[in-house]
């Protein structure tokens, strides 16, 4: 899948992973898509549940070596 910016939180528990995407998509233009490595599990419920929350959508994950990559598109400007 293609993206715009990446962000790396391998390493990084809940509920950092959020937060730095959170941070991150502030400035990104609606319709751009970021991707987030993260090693902890929880980021496969909290990532889709901030995209919820956030007026962003969430587009799936898939594996990355030991991390997954998260992909969200940038929905409205917050």
């Amino acid at each position: 899948m293609t993206f715009d910016q990446d962000l790396d939180c391998a390493g990084l528990l809940c509920p950092l992973p959020v937060l730095k995407a959170r941070k991150r998509m502030i400035v990104m233009a609606p319709g751009a898509v970021l991707r987030v490595l993260a090693t902890d599990r929880m980021a496969e419920i909290d990532l889709p549940h901030f995209c919820n929350q956030a007026g962003h959508d969430y587009l799936g994950c898939t594996p990355f070596g030991t991390a997954t990559a998260h992909f969200l598109r940038c929905g409205r400007r917050q």
